[in-house]
C-alpha cells in the first residue's frame, strides 16, 4: 500500500512540473500553431471596390478590420457573417473562422454595390 501511495504522489508531483513550460523571463511561450490559428486582414470599402491587404489565410480564426473609405455606406460580408451598414469613416471588426480550406466568396450587400465591382474572392490555405 505504501508503494502505491508513493507512486501516486510522484505522479502528481511530476505531471504539474512538466506542463508548467515556462521561459526564463518568467513568461509562457505562445505556441507557433495557436499563433498561425489567428490572420489579422485590413479591409478598405469605397465606390465600389474592396482593397484587402492579404486575399489568402490559413485555416482558423481570420480577423477583417473593415473601415468605409468612401463617401457612401458599405457593409462586408463573408461566409455568411457580415458587418453592419458603415457610413463614411466607420469601421468594424468581423471574427470568422475557417475550418476548411477553399474559396469563400465575398461582397457589399447594399443593392448594386456588388455588381458594380464590390466583391472577390478570399482563399484559405
Amino acid at each position: 500500500m505504501k508503494r502505491v501511495l508513493f507512486i501516486a504522489v510522484v505522479a502528481t508531483v511530476a505531471v504539474p512540473a512538466a506542463s508548467a513550460h515556462v521561459t526564463s523571463n518568467g513568461v509562457k511561450p505562445q505556441s507557433a500553431q495557436s499563433a498561425a490559428l489567428l490572420e489579422k486582414v485590413n479591409v478598405a470599402a469605397s465606390e465600389f471596390k474592396f482593397v484587402l491587404s492579404k486575399k489568402t489565410a490559413r485555416r482558423g480564426v481570420v480577423v477583417f478590420k473593415v473601415k468605409n473609405v468612401g463617401k457612401v455606406s458599405h457593409d462586408f460580408e463573408i461566409k455568411g457573417r457580415k458587418t453592419k451598414m458603415l457610413s463614411p469613416g466607420q469601421s468594424a471588426t468581423l471574427r470568422v473562422t475557417f475550418l476548411r480550406k477553399g474559396s469563400y466568396p465575398y461582397k457589399c450587400t447594399v443593392p448594386g454595390h456588388a455588381a458594380a465591382g464590390m466583391k472577390g474572392v478570399f482563399k484559405i490555405t
